[in-house]
């Protein structure tokens, strides 16, 4: 009967063969790496990449960088680019109370004047407001020059149609900086501070007291 010791020692010996066999495989398998298969006129080749994977990596980026250079994908680049369109106008931001027009002066096109997309005597029927609007164009002689387009927020009709009148003076300093001294003079170009108080606690409005009674 073979002891127990010598047992031991022979399965300890087909373990150390059985890793040195593996060991042997992965740096074989390291070695050579994966075969690729080209199939060409119906013959299949087999090809050995040797190479390290570092290599391998800068060929791939080097085929990147070709294919990023050709021509025709560069002409696709630059007409998938957005093109800009022109700007070919003037504009200017106005303010009055809580009233904000932003103007914008079209040199060109048909002459007329948009607000929030309205013809102006749409917009403003009080002949009033609109000359309040036109005053800066009209002394400047500037009426049939330019085509205005606003977009008007906030405040009522009154701080609107100043609001406007305000940016309008600037698009013309914009489009003729000797418009401004006849402008300023006018007080067309200085942007009104006056703002409505706000309510007081305890009173009927900013400064407005409730009726005191005697008794």
């Amino acid at each position: 009967m073979p002891n127990i010791k010598e047992k031991k020692s022979a399965s300890s010996a087909d373990a150390q063969k059985k890793r040195v066999l593996k060991k042997e495989a992965k740096e074989k398998s390291k070695r050579t790496s994966s075969t690729r298969v080209a199939t060409k006129g119906g013959e299949e080749h087999k090809l050995f990449d040797s190479s390290p994977p570092s290599l391998s990596r800068a060929i791939a980026k080097g085929e990147e960088e070709s294919l990023l250079s050709s021509p025709s994908l560069r002409e696709s680049s630059v007409s998938e680019a957005p093109k800009l369109k022109p700007t070919n106008y003037l504009e200017a931001v106005g303010r009055r109370k809580t009233s904000v027009a932003r103007v914008r002066l079209f040199t060109r096109g048909g002459k007329e004047i948009l607000i929030n997309k309205k013809p102006l005597e749409q917009y403003f029927p009080s002949f009033v407001l609109r000359q309040v609007v036109l005053s800066p164009l009209e002394m400047m002689g500037c009426l049939d020059t330019f085509t205005i387009q606003v977009v008007l927020k906030g405040g009522g009709f009154s701080s609107q149609a100043e609001a406007i009148r305000h940016g309008l003076t600037r698009a013309l300093v914009l489009f003729n900086p000797d418009f401004r001294k006849r402008l300023k003079r006018a007080g067309f170009l200085t942007r009104d501070p006056r703002m409505r108080e706000r309510k007081k606690f305890g009173l009927k409005r900013a400064r407005r007291a409730p009726q005191w009674a005697k008794r």
